[in-house]
């Protein structure tokens, strides 16, 4: 009996150059139509060919390999698979021999992403192959691992090597194969906020609470050589042995315009700051840096919080009873919940002071449950203060038993 499979790996040893087609459509109205075929490897069971030959052979051997399994009684089935066609959704084509009402046809089943869909036809006229013009004029890569197009590049980027991310070549090192991607992220998020900002002269970014610096370097990177924009970056951390050593590898990198400052984010002045970027800083130095950001009157703000204590102890100690008392009596979701009014709140105070807002998870949360990312894009239209914003604030904090926020509080608007 014959067994006809098309195996989805492309560059078996067994098959023969030539012999691989784009599966492009496995539609009849009636199976004495033409049946446009083209498949990846198709080997008859239960040997596979390895006579070189050229691609009309091949077709032909198929065709009449399934043919005469048909006048043979010995067809068994056929499994078509990797759809490369404009049918949305068609992921396999499965073919077998029914029996309908006395009489054999063979039975079509179009196995789409979330539904079958089983078409039953004749058998009793001859197979023809339609062919159809090439999808692609060129050959796609051979390479397994393919490189993909990232906007920080691994070579000829010397602070990636001596920040432990690549070798002396360029090759990026094994355990560090989730930084690159997620400095990567990083600068895709920003690339397509930047362009929302007005241009300047010089662009003047802060990064608040920088660490090893990982995305300060790679942010610079971009903004210089590759958009090719005057840019002052400053990365500010409280920990003196970074700040030397990032202070050093910007120095031997040639990056003139990237420095790094020891201090809080408190007391940093932010006047002229036109990006200001705070990723991770912990509980209320988020707060900290949306100030400074807000009072800078920065074009972009950008942070991704990090524990959101202050606003949990008040939800705590309160206990105070709504609506949602029945999910907050349990401790993860007063945490989720002291997250989110944590955040919401922020959110309102940025869109109080006329900043467009956006709140959404930045990378899974497999990789840190710490994934929400912040974003206020100042509106030059707006003149901000809007009342209304501030009543919503006050509500919310009644309702969920908040006496203050710190961010309010910094910024002075906070209410009795």
């Amino acid at each position: 009996m014959i067994n006809i499979l098309v195996f989805r790996a492309i560059g078996l040893a067994s098959c023969a150059r030539g012999f691989f087609r784009t599966f492009a459509k496995v539609f009849l109205a009636e199976y004495n139509e033409p049946i446009p075929l083209a498949l990846h490897c198709v080997t008859p069971a239960p040997k596979p060919i390895h006579t070189p030959m050229n691609l009309s052979e091949k077709t032909g051997e198929f065709i009449s390999a399934v043919q005469h399994s048909l006048d043979e009684n010995t067809f068994v089935k056929i499994s078509l698979g990797n759809y490369k066609g404009k049918e949305e959704n068609l992921k396999n084509v499965y073919i077998k021999r029914v029996l309908i009402k006395s009489e054999e046809k063979l039975s079509f089943t179009y196995r789409y992403k979330t539904r079958d869909i089983v078409k039953n036809y004749l058998h009793d006229k001859k197979i023809t192959i339609r062919k159809n013009a090439p999808a692609h004029q060129q050959l796609p890569a051979a390479d397994h691992d393919r490189n993909k197009k990232r906007l920080i590049g691994s070579s000829g980027k010397p602070y990636l090597a001596q920040l432990k991310i690549t070798d002396e070549n360029g090759k990026v090192l094994v355990n560090a194969q989730d930084k690159y991607k997620q400095i990567n992220h990083y600068i895709d998020i920003l690339s397509s906020l930047i362009k929302e900002i007005p241009g300047r002269e010089k662009l003047n970014v802060v990064d608040m609470g920088s660490g090893k610096g990982y995305l300060t370097f790679a942010l610079y990177d971009y903004l210089v050589n590759v958009l090719k924009v005057s840019a002052q970056v400053t990365g500010v951390e409280f920990r003196p042995d970074l700040v030397s050593l990032c202070n050093t590898i910007a120095r031997d990198t040639g990056f003139t315009q990237l420095v790094f400052e020891q201090g809080t984010i408190e007391k940093y002045d932010s006047a002229g700051t036109h990006i200001l970027i705070a990723l991770h800083a912990c509980d209320t130095a988020t707060d900290d840096a949306i100030s400074k950001g807000i009072t800078a009157g920065a074009d972009l703000i950008v942070v991704a919080p990090c524990c959101h204590k202050q606003i949990r102890r008040q939800l705590e100690a309160s206990k105070t009873a709504n609506d949602l008392t029945f999910l907050t009596k349990y401790g993860i979701f007063l945490e989720r919940q002291a997250e989110m009014v944590t955040d919401g709140i922020r959110a309102m105070i940025l869109e109080y002071f006329g900043y467009k807002t956006k709140v959404f998870e930045f990378i899974s949360d497999a990789h840190t449950p710490k994934n929400v990312m912040i974003v206020g894009i100042k509106d030059h239209k707006s003149t901000g203060h809007n009342e209304a914003v501030l009543e919503k604030i006050k509500n919310a904090k009644a309702y969920f038993g908040i006496g203050y926020h710190h961010l309010e509080k910094n910024m002075g608007i906070l209410k009795p």
